[in-house]
C-alpha cells in the first residue's frame, strides 16, 4: 500500500483491479475523497490508496527511466541520467542509496519504489522523472 500524500501526479505505480495488479501512471489525486486516478494505458481508473502498490526500484526500472548504468572497478554501480546520478554499493543492492544533482546530496538507507524516486528526482532538478 502506498500512503496517499506520497503521490503525485505523474508517478508509476501498481494498481489491483480486480485482484489483477497492473503497472500506471496516476493521473489526478482527489484529495476530498482520497482517490487516485490511475491511467492504465488504455483507460483512467479511480482506486482507494489500499489498492496501490510500490514497483520497487531496481535496474530494469531505472533502465526504463532513462538512466545510463556504468559498474565502477569497486563494485559499485552508478546509474545516471544527465546530471543526476545515482550510486548502489553492489549490483542489485537497492537498499543502500545515494543520489545526488549538483550539490544537493541524499543518502537513503532503506529500498525505495520508483514513485520515491520519482519524487526526489523533481524535488531535486524540478523537472518529472518518466519512462522514456
Amino acid at each position: 500500500m502506498i500512503r496517499f500524500q506520497d503521490l503525485r501526479v505523474g508517478d508509476i505505480i501498481q494498481a489491483d483491479f480486480g485482484g489483477q495488479r497492473f503497472d500506471g501512471v496516476v493521473t489526478e489525486l482527489n484529495h476530498e475523497d482520497r482517490q487516485v486516478c490511475v491511467h492504465n494505458g488504455d483507460q483512467d481508473d479511480w482506486f482507494e490508496p489500499g489498492d496501490l502498490f510500490v514497483i520497487p526500484l531496481d535496474d530494469q526500472q531505472l533502465g526504463r527511466l532513462g538512466f545510463e548504468k556504468l559498474t565502477n572497478g569497486d563494485k559499485s554501480v552508478k546509474y545516471m541520467r544527465g546530471p543526476f546520478r545515482l550510486l548502489i554499493g553492489a549490483p542489485d543492492q537497492f537498499n543502500e542509496l545515494e543520489i545526488w544533482y549538483r550539490e544537493d546530496r541524499r543518502h537513503i538507507h532503506h529500498p525505495i519504489g520508483v514513485h520515491d524516486l520519482q519524487n526526489f528526482y523533481h524535488q531535486m532538478t524540478k523537472v518529472d522523472l518518466s519512462r522514456v
